[in-house]
């Protein structure tokens, strides 16, 4: 029979491994149900130990108080190939870069900075929803979106 302790830890590495990013144990203990965050500290504690007492490819690590689930070093090489593509294409990132930098800012300016392309890159960055368009006299003012500060982990 698994203790109360095991079906958390279970539940804290299924969140983990379904968040595909680093979780505080505040998210953690609100996303598994349990009050208090300490009780989570401990489990994420055993948890970690855990892993780096298993023979696996897989850590949990702690990093500025956030915890992540990822592939030791060793492995990640031979198998971040079936990762997948980022997101955005490089130039709509660079083109975002200086939107966040810069914000609130002109599509007029962007333009200016980065050329014609810059429509493509805005095209693209609207639709991933990592900036918000609205139209003022014959341009945009441009900013980025919440979803671009929770996906780059900025708020």
């Amino acid at each position: 029979m698994t203790s109360e302790s095991d079906e958390y830890k279970k539940l804290i590495e299924a969140a983990l491994f379904v968040a595909g990013k680093a979780l505080s144990a505040e998210e953690l203990a609100k996303a598994v149900g349990i009050a208090s965050v300490g009780y989570v500290n401990k489990v994420l504690d055993e948890l970690v130990g855990d892993y780096e007492k298993r023979d696996t490819a897989l850590k949990i690590s702690k990093i500025e108080g956030r915890f992540e689930m990822d592939v030791k070093k060793e492995y990640a090489s031979k198998v971040n190939e079936l990762a997948g593509k980022p997101e955005l294409r490089r130039g709509a990132l660079r083109v975002l870069a200086y939107i966040s930098k810069n914000e609130p800012v002109m599509q007029s300016v962007l333009v200016r900075v980065f050329g014609g392309s810059t429509y493509d890159y805005m095209k693209e960055l609207e639709e991933s929803g990592f900036v918000n368009a609205k139209k003022s006299g014959r341009t945009k003012k441009i900013e980025t979106s919440a979803k671009f500060k929770e996906y780059f982990e900025l708020s």
